[in-house]
Formats: structure tokens, sequence, C-alpha cells
């Protein structure tokens, strides 16, 4: 089973609304046999918490309940090992992963919307600004789920 870490700074906006996404979209594929997705933060002073009530809102009304199960967690030295793809939504999160990851497991390292193939574009922290912001997130993390679905299993994915 491929096992997909999706990384942002507090683990409470961009990346539960990433595997929200990407859990609607293996399961919607059928692949919950062969592709596992989880969360984490490169900060863990929100550890335990639920994602951003926004965050949460416009997910549910989307139909990607899962992000009610996301609670936020720091990155830990065994996700290097656990996870065979770690994605983080901006170059700050992805230099911060580079840090802490021990060098045999770098290559697992990459930044969401480029393995995604959308160039080397960042999902932008809308923490601080309007539900606009969360909006965006969302519909880029609709976009990307896809893609990175594909390019992680190496082929396009039919869906059942």
């Amino acid at each position: 089973m491929h096992q997909v870490l999706l990384v942002c700074m507090g683990n409470i906006c961009r990346s539960p609304l990433a595997s929200a996404v990407l859990q609607a979209e293996v399961a919607r594929r059928g692949l919950q046999q062969r592709v596992g997705v989880d969360s984490a933060g490169v900060y863990d002073g929100h550890a335990g918490e639920k994602a951003d009530s926004r965050a949460r809102k416009l997910a549910r009304a989307r139909g990607y309940e899962a992000i009610e199960r996301e609670r936020a967690r720091g990155v830990t030295a065994q996700d290097f090992d656990r996870f065979d793809l770690i994605l983080a939504m901006d170059r700050s999160n992805l230099r911060r992963l580079q840090q802490l990851c021990p060098p045999e497991h770098g290559h697992k390292l990459h930044l969401y919307l480029a393995y995604a193939g959308q160039g080397d574009a960042e999902v932008p922290d809308p923490y601080y600004g309007p539900v606009e912001g969360f909006e965006l997130v969302l519909g880029l993390c609709e976009r990307a789920s896809g893609p990175v679905l594909e390019r992680l299993l190496g082929a396009p994915v039919q869906t059942r």
C-alpha cells in the first residue's frame, strides 16, 4: 500500500483539506486497499485540534466528510520511514521537511502542486484571510488529487 502524507504549517487548514479531498478521490476510484492518506504540520502547536472551522464548513459542504476526522499533529521522525510520499503545501514547509528528513528519505519530499503536475506553484496559506482563501485552497486540492494519485500509482487510474 502506498502511504501519502500531506504537510502544511500547523495542520489545521491546507493539509487537512488536501487530505480530505485526496481520501475522497481514493474512495471514488476504489483505491482504499492501495493508497493511505494522512496529514501533519511542520509546527505542532495545534496538536490535537480539529481543522479550522472555515475549512471544515467548506469541506463538508462539498461532501468531504473526512475533514471531521482530521486532528492536527506535528511531523515525526517515524513519518519519514512510514510514508512513501510526503507532499508540502509550500516551499517553506518543504525546506523544513528537508531539514528534518534523513538523507535516505529525501526522495520522498515534493511540493504538492508540483507533484500534481502544476508547476512550482504553492498552496497559499488561508489562515489569516477571508473564507475566499479557503475556497481557493479547496479548489487547488480538488484539481490536484487525481493527478497526484495517477503519478503515485504510475498510470492513469480508472474509476470503478
